[in-house]
């Protein structure tokens, strides 16, 4: 695959903008096919932060928006979710964080899939980056 495929490859919202809750297998080993945070199995269960999804999932956006290299690909705001493009600085590999706040008892939480679409290894960026979006939420909205 050359190379500049990878910086000029379209990223089709009908395959990226997924639903992490349906998110059929959670991958066995995260280095090799993503990062995966909600309910049920999981890498990782979602913390539960202290307001409404609508209010969680727009201090999210802001976060991801202001991470370099990311944009957002997708949003469908009545369904709670978005898909942001992350590329990675050298070579532009573009990584697919697709996520969902859904309401949970006394708040709301974000289900996250982060994934990479070329190659076989994200060397867990992903989860560096999920984990570093999350404390920033950390730090913003109180948690429950």
């Amino acid at each position: 695959m050359p190379l500049t495929w990878v910086r000029v490859a379209p990223s089709d919202a009908d395959r990226w903008h997924v639903d992490p809750m349906e998110v059929a297998q959670v991958p066995v080993k995260p280095k090799q096919g993503g990062w995966l945070v909600r309910t049920g199995p999981a890498h990782a269960a979602p913390p539960v932060f202290a307001t409404d999804p609508a209010t969680l999932l727009s201090a999210f956006d802001e976060i991801a928006r202001a991470t370099p290299r990311t944009t957002l690909l997708f949003e469908s705001p009545a369904e709670g979710r978005a898909t942001y493009v992350t590329r990675s600085a050298l070579i532009g590999f573009p990584d697919y964080t697709s996520v969902k706040a859904v309401p949970e008892s006394g708040g709301a939480a974000l289900m996250i899939w982060a994934r990479n679409r070329f190659g076989v290894s994200d060397m867990g960026v992903n989860r560096k980056r999920v984990e570093a979006w999350m404390a920033a939420l950390s730090e913003r909205l109180p948690r429950r």
